[in-house]
């Protein structure tokens, strides 16, 4: 019979998570054990992290782009009646009232 225990026994051989969380200052010093951890999800002055974090509620990955990032890198299609053309432009190029915005919070 095999058993799989989730949330059992955290592994050491994984990095900490906040090595690549957006929420996360990581200082490092020579010395391996020369390491600050700043975390900005958290709040009431207790936001140094003294050890290495296996799991978080927090947790956002830096290398996923952001809604507001993804809106400044995006082709809008929009279609010009007079002119009966249909094409794209950079969302960039665009005034903010003639973007379509999404809330940062999902």
């Amino acid at each position: 019979m095999y058993l799989k225990i989730r949330g059992g026994t955290a592994r050491n051989d994984h990095s900490s998570l906040c090595l690549s969380c957006r929420h996360a200052t990581v200082v490092r010093g020579a010395s391996l054990r020369d390491e600050i951890v700043q975390c900005a999800r958290l709040s009431d002055g207790v936001n140094r992290i003294t050890f290495p974090v296996t799991s978080c509620s927090g947790h956002v990955d830096r290398m996923h782009a952001t809604i507001s990032e993804m809106e400044e890198t995006a082709w809008i299609l929009r279609s010009d009646p007079r002119r009966n053309e249909v094409g794209f432009v950079k969302a960039s190029s665009l005034k903010p009232r003639d973007r379509y915005v999404l809330s940062e919070d999902w």
